[in-house]
Parts: C-alpha cells; sequence; structure tokens
C-alpha cells in the first residue's frame, strides 16, 4: 500500500453533502482538501443526449452496481439475509454529484416537530402511547436553530416555491403547516400541469389547503449568492433518473462544481473506492488519521488527513463505519452500541389510481412540479382516537410518466390482462391514468437496523451490509387511513374509476418507495444514544464528521435532500468557526 503525501481534509463521496463540505472549506478556508469519488466525472454537457428511457429509466444507467456492491435483507432477525439483485426499493447513484445529479429536485423542509419528535409525541400522548418497540429519539437540533441553514441551501439551489408562514405570519397559497421560514423562496413556484391542477381544486373544495411542491428544478433564471447561474425549466418531463441538460435543476455538477473549480486547494479524485477509515483509539476516544482506498486499477493507498468527512449514501457510510471499527455496532438483543441503529425508509405509495376520460398531459412537467397536500403530515392530525401516530403528505406530479414506464396501467373495468383488449386499453389509458401519492413518516424500531453480513461479500472480499427492515402496525395503519383519504380525492377530482392502494404488508424489495433511507450513524445529545453530536461530529473521534442521511435518526415524511443540506451548512459552521480554532469535541 502506498502512503500519499498528508492533506488537511480528506471526504468521502462526492455527492450533494461531501461537494458541500467541500465547497465550504474551500470559499472559506485555506485548507487542502480532497475528495474521493469512486465513480466517474459528471458535468452538464454530458446530459445533452440522455433523454433515453431504456437505458436511464430502465436500465438505470446513473445507479450503483449492483453486480459488485449490493445489501442483503431480511424482515426480522430470524431470517437469513438474501442479496438484492438489483435495485429496485431505492436507487443509490454514483459518479460525483450521486444521487444529487438523477433526483427530481423536490425541496421541502421538514415540520418543527419532526426534530423533537420523542419528547413532543410524549409529552401529547404520554408514554403509553409510544409502540412498544419503538426506538425514537430526538436529533439533538431544533427547527430554529435549523431554520438560518435551511434558508442558505434554498439559496444556494434556488428553490421555486410559495412561502406559507412567513416570519410566523400565514401566507395564502404556501404551505401554511410548515415551520416558519425567514425569507420568501429564492424564485416562484413552477408552472403547475393539467393534472395537478385538477387535484388543487378538488382537495380544496373538500378543505384541504394545497400548495405547490418546493422545487430545485426552478421556474425561471437565478443567480445563486456564489455566482452560479441556472435557467429556467422548460417542463420536458426527464427529471428522476436523469441528469438536466440545461443545468435548470439543481444538481452538484452544476451549482457546487463551478465554485469548487475556482479554488485550487480542492481536489476531486474519482475511481477512488474507500474501504476503510484509519484510525488510532485509546479507551473510548480516538483520532481518525486518514482513509485507505483503491483506484480503478485495483492499486491500494493510504491517504493521510487531519480531518475526514464521511459523505457517501446511507447504507455507504454506515457500512464504511462497521468495516472500520470505528465506532460500537448496534446490538438490537441488547440495545447497546449505536452504528447500524434505526434504519427507516420513507413510507412512499400510490394511495389511489385515478382514471379520466380526458387526457392529462403528463408526460410534461418536472420532477416537482406539482401540488401537495399537506393537512394531513406530522402531527397536524389529533392522533388520541386513531390506531397510528403521524402522518404525511398527498401529492399530484407529472412524474414518471413516460411511455414505457407508465404503459400497461388500466382501470378495474378491463379483465383482460394480455392481449389486443388489454393492448387497446393500455393505449387508450395511458395518457388518462395518474395517481395520488402518498409519503408518510417512518417510525425508528429496535428491530430496524444494519449490521454486516455474515455470508455475502463484494468484489474486494469485503462483508456486505446486511439490512433487517419491515413495516410494523403503526404504518400499516397509517397506510389504510391515508388510502381512504385519497379515494375521497381522486373521485372529488372527477375520475370515472378509481383503483385503491392494497394493503401494507411486508417491506417489499420489488416495488420502488424512493431512495431515501435514512439512519445507521444517527445524530443525537448523548453518546450513549447516537453515533455523531448535533454538529455531525463522532462522539468517539473528534475529527472524524458524518453527513447525510443516515444522521437522521428516524424518517420525517418530507423528502431529505434539503435537510442534508441545511445539516451540511450548520456543520461547516461549526468547523470553520469554532473546530479549527480549538479542536476537539463540539458538544
Amino acid at each position: 500500500m502506498k502512503t500519499l503525501p498528508a492533506v488537511d481534509v480528506v471526504i468521502v463521496g462526492g455527492g450533494w453533502a461531501g461537494l458541500l463540505m467541500a465547497k465550504e472549506l474551500g470559499v472559506r478556508t485555506a485548507l487542502s482538501v480532497v475528495v474521493l469519488e469512486r465513480g466517474g466525472a459528471t458535468k452538464t454537457a454530458d446530459y445533452a443526449d440522455d433523454m433515453d428511457e431504456v437505458d436511464y429509466a430502465i436500465r438505470l444507467h446513473m445507479m450503483q452496481d449492483a453486480s459488485k456492491e449490493t445489501a442483503t435483507l431480511r424482515h426480522n432477525h430470524s431470517e437469513r439475509a438474501l442479496p438484492l439483485r438489483q435495485f429496485a426499493c431505492f436507487q443509490p447513484g454514483t459518479g460525483v454529484g450521486g444521487t444529487g445529479e438523477h433526483w427530481a429536485g423536490v425541496s421541502p423542509r421538514a415540520l418543527p416537530d419532526c426534530f423533537e419528535i420523542l419528547s413532543s409525541t410524549t409529552k401529547k400522548y404520554g408514554k403509553a402511547r409510544l409502540p412498544e418497540d419503538h426506538s425514537m429519539q430526538d436529533w439533538g437540533v431544533t427547527y430554529d436553530e435549523m431554520e438560518p441553514y435551511y434558508a442558505g441551501a434554498e439559496a444556494m439551489m434556488g428553490i421555486s416555491g410559495k412561502a406559507g408562514n412567513l416570519r410566523g405570519q400565514r401566507m395564502e397559497g404556501g404551505n401554511i403547516f410548515e415551520g416558519w421560514r425567514s425569507a420568501e423562496y429564492p424564485t416562484p413556484p413552477t408552472k403547475i400541469p393539467y393534472y395537478p391542477h385538477l387535484f388543487r381544486e378538488a382537495t380544496r373544495s373538500l378543505g384541504y389547503h394545497p400548495h405547490p411542491i418546493p422545487s430545485a428544478t426552478i421556474s425561471q433564471a437565478y443567480t445563486n449568492p456564489d455566482g452560479v447561474s441556472r435557467p429556467g425549466c422548460t417542463y420536458c418531463g426527464y427529471c428522476e433518473r436523469f441528469g438536466c441538460m440545461i443545468g435548470a435543476k439543481a444538481q452538484p455538477s452544476n451549482t457546487l462544481l463551478p465554485v469548487i473549480e475556482r479554488h485550487k486547494n480542492v481536489s476531486i479524485r474519482t475511481g477512488a473506492e474507500v474501504r476503510r477509515i484509519v484510525h488510532e483509539k485509546t479507551g473510548q476516544l480516538g483520532q481518525a488519521k486518514g482513509v485507505q482506498y483503491r483506484n480503478a486499477a485495483g492499486e491500494e493507498f493510504f491517504q493521510p488527513a487531519a480531518l475526514v468527512f464521511l459523505s457517501s449514501w446511507t447504507l455507504n457510510n454506515t457500512r464504511l463505519l462497521l468495516l472500520s471499527g470505528a465506532g460500537d455496532a448496534y446490538d438490537p438483543a441488547t440495545g447497546k452500541g449505536t452504528i447500524g441503529k434505526n434504519l427507516t425508509h420513507q413510507v412512499t405509495f400510490a394511495a389511489a389510481m385515478a382514471f379520466f376520460k380526458q387526457p392529462l398531459n403528463r408526460f410534461m412537467g418536472s420532477g416537482a412540479a406539482g401540488i401537495r397536500v399537506s393537512d394531513l403530515d406530522g402531527d397536524l392530525l389529533d392522533h388520541s382516537t386513531l390506531p397510528f401516530l403521524r402522518g404525511g403528505f398527498f401529492s399530484a406530479e407529472s412524474l414518471t410518466s413516460r411511455p414505457i414506464g407508465n404503459f400497461g396501467i388500466v382501470p378495474p373495468s378491463v379483465k383482460a390482462t394480455w392481449g389486443a383488449e388489454w393492448k387497446k386499453a393500455s393505449v387508450d389509458y395511458y395518457d388518462r391514468t395518474a395517481k395520488i401519492g402518498f409519503s408518510g413518516e417512518h417510525l425508528a424500531y429496535r428491530g430496524n437496523c444494519m449490521d454486516l453480513d455474515p455470508t455475502y461479500r463484494d468484489h474486494c472480499g469485503d462483508p456486505l451490509l446486511r439490512l433487517t427492515l419491515d413495516w410494523h402496525d403503526n404504518e400499516r395503519q397509517m397506510a389504510k387511513f391515508m388510502s381512504a383519504k385519497a379515494l375521497e380525492m381522486a373521485r372529488a377530482m372527477g375520475a370515472t374509476e378509481v383503483s385503491p392502494a392494497g394493503e401494507l404488508r411486508n417491506y417489499d424489495t420489488r416495488i420502488y418507495q424512493s431512495t431515501h433511507l435514512q439512519g445507521g450513524t444517527i445524530m443525537g445529545a448523548s453518546p450513549e444514544q447516537s453515533v455523531v453530536n448535533p454538529f455531525l461530529q463522532h462522539w468517539q473521534f473528534s475529527n472524524l464528521f458524518v453527513l447525510g442521511g443516515s444522521t437522521f435518526p428516524q424518517n420525517p415524511a418530507v423528502n431529505c435532500t434539503l435537510t442534508i443540506l441545511a445539516l451540511t451548512l450548520r456543520s461547516a459552521d461549526a468547523v470553520v468557526n469554532r473546530y479549527l480554532k480549538n479542536p476537539g469535541a463540539l458538544a
């Protein structure tokens, strides 16, 4: 193994969180920063001819290769886990920019009580109301502390939307249930396509408060505080699973790289697969010394560094800490240890499939051009007499309505499942079919966790990550309740037929949920319950920080990217303003 010259900072993973931290340190300090990314380089020009549904949306051109590294999964601890041969229920990206290159651009803030979920729920309903096997916990940070960093992340990406709570004043047309915001969105809402327009009018007639989805695919030309300019959206319909060919969608490659490239103290090495964090430990405390990685030719290197940031995707962050022995692995039987704890996945499904007489033109739009109803999110609905806690939101979007992936959905009145009748109905209903989507919170449970698989290994010979994950009665009861609400909405829209959602049974790896898996390296107020402190600093290694969704103690209903970026900005402030002046524990 070759030892390289030492650098001040090494960052593992070149996605949203890693490149944002690299940008902040590159701009605000003179530190030498190296970003290690195992995938290849990307730039906006690479997406000029990527509107190929088969290659990108079906064959998943931009995703991690499951034949080289995957995970295993089981529903409970008595089962043997089996490898996921393809990524279907979630789709991790690869290359510079990571999942931030192929995301849909949906960018809401989490509700204020999400950050204090255990204390707020217990205060309102009592401990006896909590699920018996829960492992919910507060984040160690409040919404008020997060607000300026949410605003900073929105300004960086130019988020398009409409405020619903501006400095405590409710604003008509926005999400009136959101936490207070210090400023209006940087750009106005995107255009609202026809189907979301129908949804808005119908839900408003039912007494709900529909609002535009906050979007990182911006509605008009915008220049952010770093001087990076991007054009407005052209509503081509190729967002999620695709890179934006004009740069209207905020991606690390078009938002962060232009700034990083202006600073010679930051470099990015591609084809660098990090296998271990190298560290020394005395008792309960230690120091990270750098990382061991392998290049595309199979050569091994040790990169010494004074500061190490782990910023890959949720599963990869957790696996690397476990492989490195950097902390104590979680044991669900005893409740001791923290690495691998609180695996959660956003509860996302088609709450109702609606069929209409008229065409809906759903092939036009963007990944976040649509309408949401947030009236039943979080604890906005009183759960005193309901068989579940927490909630989620409904949405109508012009999303994933391309001809290959969307073909073959027919109403219940069509009994044929193949042949001429089915084909004709599939063509007729292609543009007259739409779903009312629901995304709900996933509470943390003691048994839902991650560890190293004792049987299966990757192409380097390292153990795969094993996921133990299933839905519980709380999620199943929530899904049942919300599906009934979606049927009312679909009928109010004038749908001629409606297919209700089926029951939420076991966690199904064949059906796409979202790529919003959280947990494993969770944050919190004490080392007994969390891996990192509220500034994302490892409790046991003061010069090791962990960034990304793996630090979420449980899964809010909303999409996670904006919260990841806000937490990263908060961590960067703590590093620059406090740690570099006096290295050591920040909490």
